[in-house]
């Protein structure tokens, strides 16, 4: 386009513009600049669609209009993972000369740990469930001072949560921990469609204990999930800090009785009252306010619309008159020739006995 406006100016000399243009004409607007584009999950982006939210936001309502509950009843739950000995990114001080980033070696334990967590609207959390890598229960984690009384610690193959897991954390922890301050009947407990959450031994512990489950969509936890949108990030931001101090203290490496000292303070840190409140408030739920998550939607996938072509364009009309008739039959026939490799002589003589038919 811009070589055609060139063109256009009547220059003989200039034919083309320089390999410049585009940084110099940006530069002479002032109401343009650049940016780096930043990688975006097509699956979240296509979930992204107000219409998927709107439908969520109606749902939660229906919900706890139909039976009753009350705004202090209402928690969300989830899991999350670690890397043991990964350490947090961190703004060091270093010497002017100095070119590109500096090193910190972490310690190298990569093995992985999840800790199921819960939260309630009114801002205060259930204690966690840590589940470790292995087979046994080793007698030490429990002897540790550091460690809660109330926290359970779960093992499973990979370190992961499972269908097992799952129905274990709603009787030992969430129902002994929400009994005795639930304000009405039901609680509503919000969740992601993780395999682990949708067995039929958890529901119907739920249906048992008058706990109202509530899927979000999917994909989409990064906006409606109190606990990813404003807890996760700030505690394993806590955690790696707290891994961090210990490499500068040359701890080579991290096991699990190091993750049972640590990831207490990182917890203390992360779930404040303040911080859980708000984390409900900005997915939109308690206060119930919707527009704070429809409003951050700007990125809108949409199916492109294909341009006509010419077959489409002149796609055949029903012929009014036999010379109508006539001009199509002609029409099929060159069409036929020109797109079948075989003889299309049955066609041909089909469609000269319905013209004939017609006279």
């Amino acid at each position: 386009m811009a070589n055609i406006l060139l063109s256009k100016r009547g220059s003989a000399n200039i034919q083309t513009v320089g390999v410049n243009w585009v940084y110099n004409f940006i530069q002479r607007q002032d109401e343009l600049k650049t940016k780096y584009s930043q990688r975006y999950n097509h699956q979240r982006a296509k979930n992204e669609d107000p219409k998927i939210i709107q439908e969520w936001f109606d749902r939660v309502q229906i919900t706890i209009m139909q039976h009753g509950i009350a705004l202090e009843d209402i928690y969300n739950f989830d899991e999350t993972g670690y890397a043991m000995g990964l350490i947090a990114t961190a703004k060091v001080v270093t010497r002017a000369e100095m070119t590109g980033r500096p090193f910190l070696v972490q310690p190298g334990n990569r093995e992985r740990v999840t800790s199921i967590e819960c939260i309630n609207s009114t801002g205060w959390a259930l204690p966690p469930c840590i589940i470790f890598k292995g087979k046994v229960h080793i007698e030490g984690w429990y002897q540790y001072e550091a460690l809660p009384r109330n926290w359970r610690i779960e093992v499973s193959d990979n370190g992961w949560t499972n269908d097992q897991i799952g129905p274990q954390w709603l009787q030992n922890t969430f129902i002994p921990a929400t009994n005795s301050c639930t304000t009405g009947k039901y609680r509503l407990l919000i969740l992601d469609g993780h395999g682990s959450h949708l067995t039929p031994q958890f529901d119907e512990i739920c249906s048992q204990n008058d706990i109202i489950l509530i899927c979000m969509p999917a994909h989409s936890s990064h906006l409606l999930q109190p606990l990813d949108v404003g807890c996760f990030s700030p505690l394993k931001r806590a955690y790696g800090c707290l891994v961090e101090n210990k490499a500068r203290l040359n701890f080579n490496h991290i096991d699990k009785f190091d993750f049972l000292e640590v990831y207490p303070q990182a917890r203390t840190e992360a779930f404040k009252m303040e911080n859980i409140r708000n984390s409900f408030a900005a997915s939109g739920l308690v206060p119930f306010n919707p527009e704070r998550v429809l409003g951050q939607l700007n990125i809108q996938l949409k199916t492109p619309t294909l341009p006509g072509s010419q077959s489409t364009n002149s796609a055949p009309k029903t012929p009014h008159n036999l010379k109508q008739l006539e001009k199509q039959a002609s029409t099929m026939k060159r069409l036929l020739r020109q797109r079948t490799q075989s003889s299309p002589r049955p066609t041909n003589d089909a469609i000269n006995r319905l013209v004939l038919t017609a006279r």
